[in-house]
């Protein structure tokens, strides 16, 4: 017998590609930023206030996403996912790659932070639409039983794209000088996503629509406005689906923008160790992701995601003792553990969040409540965990992530009423 992941995997790998290349350029953007995005285009009386307002333009994107859920989950639950997706993905690759072209503050003053801010909303906007369709290409496809190991495939798009972003930039800070890198050398990454961007689109251009949402058609005509419907009859549980994926946008922001600025800069790892000690532990990742699938379709996408957000509570208490420790191995067990924690927070949300939806409003319902959710878990989280550290330690950010848990928790809970 055919294996179901042979029988579509030419889905599975336009899912996979997408919320790679998503993942991918939108870490290469929290890497320069905790790099040398302060100093090029935020000018600041201190290196601390370069970063936060470095780190304000990296939670640009998240305030921007959930206008990109809405705008893409229109035409997604009217038009259908393979077109709404190749859209996306081409507003988001575009808005990547002109970044590397952006003059800096030096060269035309508060232009270059202003056209910075312009790019990262765009990226934003197509991020927005991302993930919902990447989920739902999976899931809609599902045979039945293996809806969370097919929702899994999309979620390790996240480590792909973390090794990718992470990877290039070690191999460029290996060959440049630091001078060279600050000068020219952060654009490569950026120039390189259009081959990855190219990539996506073309796998997706050659897959069809989901037989779920082609079902659904032939039975009723799309609903005009679904943003409408999804607020008049389902907000409370788009409300708790957003609670719910708090933690796992903290968990990674903390662990990968966060730690590499604090790492550098706070305890003075030159940022290839670094940069290699991340790699090692996105792995951590992976394996999470994999093993909550499995897990997920053996008992259900909710109880696996309510271990996640227990062990993300006790995780954070451990999290800022061992970052704050000096030790690199502390700081590598810290991030691996973190990271294989996310696992179970993140991997089961491709199944879990769109199960929350009925197929005519599930793109815009599955995108709003995951990119309303990075607001929380995401784009507070660097500044946050920046201004906490900055007051009183690394064991103030540790809670951060402890809060993020009993928010997710809160929402897996509210969800289960409706």
């Amino acid at each position: 017998m055919t294996s179901p992941y042979r029988q579509h995997r030419r889905i599975l790998v336009a899912s996979l590609v997408g919320t790679a290349v998503e993942f991918y350029d939108f870490y290469i953007y929290a890497t320069a930023a905790a790099l040398v995005f302060g100093p090029l285009f935020f000018p600041a009386s201190s290196a601390s206030a370069q970063l936060m307002l470095s780190f304000l333009s990296f939670g640009l994107a998240f305030i921007a996403r959930p206008f990109g859920a809405i705008l893409f989950g229109h035409f997604g639950d009217r038009v259908g996912r393979k077109s709404t997706l190749v859209a996306s993905l081409m507003l988001m690759g575009v808005s990547t790659l002109l970044i590397a072209f952006l003059p800096t503050y030096a060269m035309v003053g508060w232009v270059a932070p202003l056209l910075l801010c312009i790019l990262r909303f765009g990226q934003g906007l197509g991020l927005g639409g991302e993930w919902g369709g990447a989920a739902l290409l999976a899931v809609e496809n599902a045979p039945e039983g293996w809806r969370a190991r097919f929702g899994m495939i999309p979620q390790l798009g996240a480590p792909i794209g973390f090794i990718a972003a992470n990877g290039l930039f070690l191999l460029i800070g290996m060959g440049l000088s630091e001078a060279e890198f600050a000068a020219w050398g952060w654009r490569i990454p950026f120039l390189a996503s259009a081959i990855l961007v190219g990539l996506g689109l073309w796998v997706r251009l050659k897959i069809n629509e989901t037989p779920e949402f082609a079902q659904a058609l032939a039975k009723d005509p799309p609903i005009p406005v679904p943003i409408g419907e999804l607020m008049r009859n389902h907000a409370l549980v788009t409300f708790a689906g957003t609670f719910a994926v708090v933690a796992c946008f903290a968990i990674f922001y903390l662990s990968t923008a966060f730690a590499l600025a604090h790492g550098t800069v706070a305890l003075g790892y030159s940022r290839e160790v670094f940069l290699t000690t991340q790699l090692s532990a996105i792995l951590f990742l992976a394996l999470g992701i994999i093993v909550s699938g499995i897990w997920s379709d053996a008992t259900s996408a909710a109880r696996v995601l309510t271990w996640g957000c227990a062990a993300t509570i006790g995780m954070g208490l451990l999290f800022g003792p061992l970052l704050g420790s000096g030790s690199l191995w502390l700081v590598w067990t810290a991030l691996s553990l973190a990271l294989f924690v996310m696992g179970f927070v993140y991997g089961p949300l491709g199944a879990w969040l769109p199960s929350l939806f009925p197929p005519r409003i599930r793109y815009t319902g599955a995108s709003l409540a995951f990119n309303a959710g990075g607001i929380l878990g995401g784009a507070v989280a660097p500044i946050a965990a920046q201004a906490l550290s900055d007051y009183g330690g690394t064991s103030l950010v540790g809670l951060y992530l402890t809060i993020a848990g009993v928010f997710s928790l809160v929402g897996l809970k509210l969800a289960r009423r409706f």
